[in-house]
């Protein structure tokens, strides 16, 4: 498979996911399972969610990219801003606490920093969902490089270094797959790279063992969102049964079915996405006129990040 279809499959597979689990957010686990007993997972709707539609996750990933492309390179201010914009047009969801840091007046460079020394919470999710598109803009920069690119934007939102360090993960395990290599299998390798201040908690929920119901934490948490998503990996042979049955363990389904579409996306290819689940796929972009990405778009998207 091509370096620039694997490339496709990471964003496109993340949209995918993130659209399929969004009627499923905040459900108990085997929700999704009971709803399709007997069959194939549909784009059902539900939730106030259209079949197909994709949510913060994937619009935020949509701002990045372009930003990424239409600036030349990582351009924090301008990121921040597009984020500002969509965050100030009253998108149908985003995270309590990426929108108290877009939307606090504080400048692009202190707002998380300061909102996570009042708040002292700063590890929610939000910085993994949105990485398909820079973690494949990077990714050919190399490990240091895409991992560094990670952490400096998962720090616009994100004041706990924890997030950071998820985020670089995600970004440097995207780039295995993206080679054609297994993303599992370098996981030891990758938890080298991790500040030691974060490293054994990481190691933890990252290890090959772990599984979901080890969580200390709600999915909605950086910690357990990522490692279910390398559970789900782990533990099945396909996109459509990775991100399946990252749904079915409930809660935060959309990210954590993102983050795993990402990763199963990239190692299975754009081949492995049904295209009963791309066909209803569109996403909607708030502040930014009418617009509206389907498939095709988040397909050539990716190709020019690539």
């Amino acid at each position: 498979m091509r370096y620039e279809d694997r490339a496709v499959g990471a964003v496109l597979g993340s949209a995918v996911g993130d659209a399929l689990g969004a009627p499923f957010e905040f459900g108990l686990p085997g929700v999704f399972r009971e709803r399709f007993a007997g069959g194939t997972g549909e784009m059902c709707g539900g939730g106030g969610w259209e079949p197909g539609e994709a949510t913060d996750d994937t619009q935020m990933a949509v701002l990045v990219g372009e930003s990424l492309l239409e600036r030349g390179g990582l351009d924090p201010a301008d990121v921040f801003d597009r984020f500002r914009r969509w965050a100030g047009s009253e998108p149908k969801d985003i995270g309590l606490q990426t929108e108290a840091v877009l939307l606090g007046g504080d400048p692009w460079d202190t707002a998380a920093a300061l909102h996570f020394q009042v708040n002292g919470r700063g590890a929610g999710n939000g910085s993994l969902m949105r990485a398909a598109t820079s973690a494949v803009y990077f990714a050919s920069a190399g490990r240091v490089a895409t991992m560094a690119a990670a952490r400096r934007i998962a720090a616009l939102t994100h004041g706990d270094g924890a997030a950071w360090e998820g985020t670089a993960v995600l970004h440097e395990l995207v780039r295995v797959a993206l080679l054609g290599e297994d993303p599992l299998a370098v996981v030891s390798d990758v938890l080298d790279e991790v500040d030691e201040r974060h490293r054994e908690r990481w190691a933890i929920v990252l290890a090959p063992g772990w599984r979901p119901e080890d969580a200390t934490e709600f999915n909605g948490a950086v910690w357990p969102c990522l490692g279910s998503a390398l559970w789900a990996l782990r533990t099945t042979d396909s996109y459509e049964s990775a991100v399946s049955a990252a749904i079915d363990l409930g809660g935060d389904t959309d990210t954590v079915a993102a983050v795993t579409g990402m990763l199963a996306g990239a190692v299975h290819g754009p081949a492995g996405i049904p295209a009963r689940w791309t066909a209803a796929l569109h996403v909607p972009l708030p502040g930014f006129g009418e617009r509206v990405l389907r498939a095709g778009d988040l397909r050539d998207l990716a190709l020019a990040l690539a």
